[in-house]
């Protein structure tokens, strides 16, 4: 993978109200493969459908794995927050 190219921290919600973070250079084909469980994550795969709730575009595979890893440590709430008042939210409050 080029180290330039577009990458996406994302997260989800899932069907149980749980949420889940990852990064991808490809947000459209990732998403499907969560909800149809082909290589989609372990953690995902009995928690479908799996809904879009948040992205964030990073220029590096170094900057995306550093901001993953940043939000999840954010708690529950922190993140709830950091959705709710993303630019152009892609959700209403959960």
């Amino acid at each position: 993978m080029n180290e330039n190219s577009g990458l996406i921290v994302y997260i989800l919600k899932c069907s149980d109200n749980t949420l889940y973070c990852g990064w991808t250079n490809n947000l459209e084909k990732r998403l499907r493969e969560h909800n149809e469980g082909h290589n989609g994550a372990k953690y995902t795969r009995g928690r479908r459908p799996v809904k879009l709730v948040y992205q964030e575009s990073c220029l590096t595979r170094s900057d995306a794995l550093k901001r993953e890893k940043e939000i999840k440590q954010l708690t529950r709430s922190q993140k709830l927050h950091l959705i709710e008042t993303a630019p152009g939210s892609l959700s209403p409050p959960p």
